[in-house]
């Protein structure tokens, strides 16, 4: 169960009528075609699956990703959906297994990194993240 599905699950006390579940792959291919970016699986009970694939050089959309599950019957409306997402902000341990200088280098790098709903341009009022501390 992906984490912010687990964190809404416990904050909010229901489950959605419709739950998609994406996972983004990045394939070790510059650009993926157009035929195999995306990927939808009924799971039953108002759940379902998606599998984007992108290349490494391809910044995903997911958004507009989403508009092509309707060639898989499954009509996604972007203005009435709400994104869960999960964050993750790393925190410095007492007694890191980087090293101090290695440690703070690397927090630093993280702190700087584009947030998902950014990277995956995501519309930002229609999200919403849970997150999580991780201590290196």
């Amino acid at each position: 169960m992906p984490g912010a599905l687990l964190h809404s699950l416990k904050h909010y006390k229901v489950l959605h009528e419709r739950i998609i579940i994406v996972h983004a792959a990045v394939e070790e291919v510059p650009i993926v075609p157009e035929s195999r970016r995306l990927e939808v699986r009924k799971l039953g009970k108002g759940f379902f699956a998606i599998e984007v694939h992108h290349g490494f050089f391809e910044t995903p959309n997911i958004p507009r990703l989403l508009e092509g599950a309707r060639a898989f019957g499954l009509a996604v409306d972007i203005t009435t959906t709400t994104f869960f997402i999960g964050r993750e902000t790393l925190v410095p341990s007492e007694h890191s297994a980087l090293g101090r200088w290695a440690s703070r280098i690397y927090l630093q790098l993280a702190a700087s990194a584009l947030s998902p709903a950014r990277f995956y341009r995501l519309p930002p009022n229609r999200v919403v993240e849970f997150g999580t501390q991780i201590a290196i």
